[in-house]
């Protein structure tokens, strides 16, 4: 019988984190998937059991050590080990600089930066001593360049994306495989669609990126050989200009 093991999604959204929970699923990975209000994992926990597949849902906030601490510990002593871990909180927000508080700048970083710090940290405890595994931190066009109204969420992106070279350079010779992600383009999500009218409508032209395919890209990093793997990959529409 193969061992159980276990994926971590931390920001398992409506779209993308939820897509990428169910991904890892379907191969038989037991999910664990948080966010800040467990009660708004209710329906992705049923899609994940209607599918066959095994899910834990955790109200926790990835900004807070001891939590976090807790959580992984948990995880390896009453759900299985961890085979992947997938860092996926975005805090995107956008505020002329004038305007941008200390407390948002504070937040954004807590949230997209310092709560990606703990849960690579955590990961490595217990990844490290079995000499496999796999991280991936969820980046997008902000962790390349900064943009007119986004000092915070560039800020906190660049600082995931050094974490994550670094990580990869430590823990790699270790045999973890650390993974950053450049998600370059609107996705398809009730936000976009809400917001940005015009560009969801290109969802009939392939325009915005399907959370189901990046999941599927997802995947493919984790199931990686070790002989060939990617640090850095890129996904954006074939329409979107960089």
């Amino acid at each position: 019988m193969a061992e159980k093991k276990s994926v971590l999604v931390v920001g398992a959204g409506d779209a993308l984190g939820g897509a990428i929970a169910r991904r890892f699923a379907r191969e038989g990975l037991a999910a664990v998937v948080i966010r800040r209000e467990a009660e708004r994992l209710s329906e992705l926990a049923a899609q994940i059991r209607a599918d066959g597949g095994e899910v834990h849902p955790f109200g926790v906030d990835a900004r807070l050590e001891e939590p976090m601490v807790e959580l992984f510990e948990r995880i390896e002593r009453d759900i299985a080990p961890l085979e992947a871990v997938v860092f996926n909180i975005g805090a995107n927000v956008n505020f002329p600089i004038r305007d941008t508080t200390a407390r948002v700048y504070r937040k954004v970083w807590e949230m997209a930066a310092f709560a990606g710090f703990l849960t690579g940290r955590e990961a490595a405890k217990h990844m490290v001593p079995r000499g496999r595994g796999t991280i991936i931190f969820t980046g997008a066009t902000a962790s390349l360049r900064g943009g007119v109204g986004f000092s915070a969420f560039a800020g906190a992106k660049f600082a995931l994306r050094a974490l994550a070279q670094s990580l990869a350079r430590e823990l790699g010779p270790e045999g973890v495989h650390v993974a950053h992600t450049i998600i370059d383009g609107a996705i398809d999500t009730e936000w976009i669609a809400t917001n940005f009218p015009q560009r969801y409508a290109l969802k009939d032209q392939d325009g915005i990126l399907n959370p189901d395919h990046i999941a599927d890209a997802y995947w493919g990093l984790h199931a990686q050989p070790r002989d060939a793997w990617t640090h850095e990959l890129d996904l954006r529409p074939w329409m979107e200009t960089f």
